[in-house]
């Protein structure tokens, strides 16, 4: 059985923020991650929590990214 992905709350959107960087996330619905541009970095949603540890989180290269 495919897991179920769900979108996150746009609120909790707005007031995240990459720990890294300290710049906005945008939500990946394909992946169920938060992104983070600026870090180059992907942070995982497990069960609907953003889990919001660079040690978590997986590189993107370059071609992930948005300029």
């Amino acid at each position: 059985m495919p897991e179920r992905i769900a979108a996150i709350d746009p609120k909790l959107l707005e007031i995240l923020v990459c720990p890294v960087s300290k710049g906005p996330l945008r939500y990946d619905r394909d992946h169920n991650e938060l992104i983070s541009d600026k870090a180059g970095l992907a942070y995982p949603i497990r069960d609907g929590i953003p889990i919001m540890l660079p040690d978590e989180a997986r590189s993107l290269d370059h071609q992930e990214t948005k300029p």
